[in-house]
């Protein structure tokens, strides 16, 4: 806990370890420490349960539909698919006799869970799946080593000391990590650092989103035919955040990233690189476009139902007030959806507006 060593490494132990973050048994699991879009509505997992019908037309209606949860949490987004599926004898009405369930994740399998879900500690293997694989604030639990230039503009690794967070610079960055930052986050120089003309100045600093993009492309490639999508805090190369996104969530609030176990360590996903990494035909759009296309309508009910069926206003307007939430673009809304065909058109499955 008291050894140096760079962030990827402090984090995988922190978040992954024995007795880690997202390992450990007890406890109410990540849902104790933040919300997503599965905890801020059922709604969210309606749509992903109409997109994996999408899925289902664009593949002809396969014998066996195969659906994946990456970074399942609990359960939660999964459970809620299926209960989704099971309300309104959706599709063709035999949907879920065909469907497979599987989540991914650490963690031992929650008691209670529904049956139907296959329960795995890691991806199946590559080619083995015909459906949807996806995944809602994965990427950015992939850990990933940060770089800060130093005052003469060379970029260093960041250390960390477990026990208590603190930082201090290393060894330069070189080979594919140097090349990864040059192509997906070259960091600017300035005037406000004591770098020389043309280098970052002092303090910049980036995630290296190396292990990401291959994490992508691993989950992609478990794909025999379907579609991969991805939902996260992310940015493009042209948003690039100057001193980085690293940061950490404890009991619903925002704390400084202490990688000892304590708390989640989180930093928002360069997708773009991850879309470059996973194939030909990616699709990058926000939240909102996405939930939107799949019907998820934040829209006010007509005021004349509150006189009509005053219960129904009510719950419309509940749900309303939900979808707004999700499709906030100040907000959930402002996430960004990576959607990667594999053997299918990119547009096989309609997701823009």
């Amino acid at each position: 806990m008291n050894e140096w060593c760079g962030w990827r490494d402090a984090t995988e132990r922190a978040l992954y370890g024995p007795g880690g973050f997202y390992t450990r048994a007890d406890g109410p699991g990540p849902a104790g420490h933040f919300r997503t879009s599965v905890h801020a509505s059922r709604q969210y997992a309606g749509a992903v349960a109409a997109l994996l019908e999408r899925v289902d037309a664009a593949l002809s209606r396969p014998e066996r539909l195969d659906v994946l949860d990456i970074g399942a949490g609990r359960g939660e987004l999964l459970s809620g698919v299926l209960a989704a599926l099971d309300d309104g004898g959706r599709a063709d009405g035999t949907l879920p006799g065909r469907l497979r369930a599987y989540a991914v994740e650490r963690a031992p399998r929650p008691d209670g869970l529904d049956p139907r879900i296959t329960w795995l500690d890691e991806l199946p293997a590559p080619g083995t799946l015909t459906g949807l694989v996806f995944a809602n604030e994965w990427l950015d639990n992939v850990p990933v080593d940060v770089a800060e230039a130093d005052p003469e503009g060379v970029l260093r690794h960041v250390l960390v000391r477990p026990s208590d967070g603190a930082e201090r610079l290393g060894e330069p960055v070189t080979g594919e990590d140097a090349a990864w930052l040059e192509t997906w986050w070259p960091l600017d120089g300035g005037a406000s650092g004591s770098a020389p003309q043309g280098l970052p100045a002092s303090g910049l600093r980036a995630e290296i989103g190396r292990p990401r993009d291959a994490a992508w492309t691993r989950a992609v490639r478990t794909l025999r035919q379907g579609f991969a999508v991805t939902a996260d805090y992310a940015h493009v190369r042209e948003t690039r955040p100057p001193y980085g996104t690293l940061t950490g969530f404890r009991d619903g609030r925002e704390v400084a990233p202490v990688p000892d176990g304590g708390c989640d360590i989180t930093a928002h996903v360069a997708l773009d690189a991850c879309a470059a990494a996973g194939g030909t035909g990616a699709l990058l759009l926000t939240q909102r476009a996405a939930l939107r296309a799949l019907g998820v309508d934040g829209s006010r009910p007509p005021l004349a139902l509150a006189t009509t069926d005053p219960a129904a206003y009510l719950r419309a307007l509940s749900g309303a007030g939900e979808a707004a939430e999700l499709t906030d673009p100040g907000g959930l809304g402002a996430f960004h959806w990576l959607v990667q065909p594999v053997g299918l058109p990119a547009g096989a499955v309609r997701l823009s507006p």
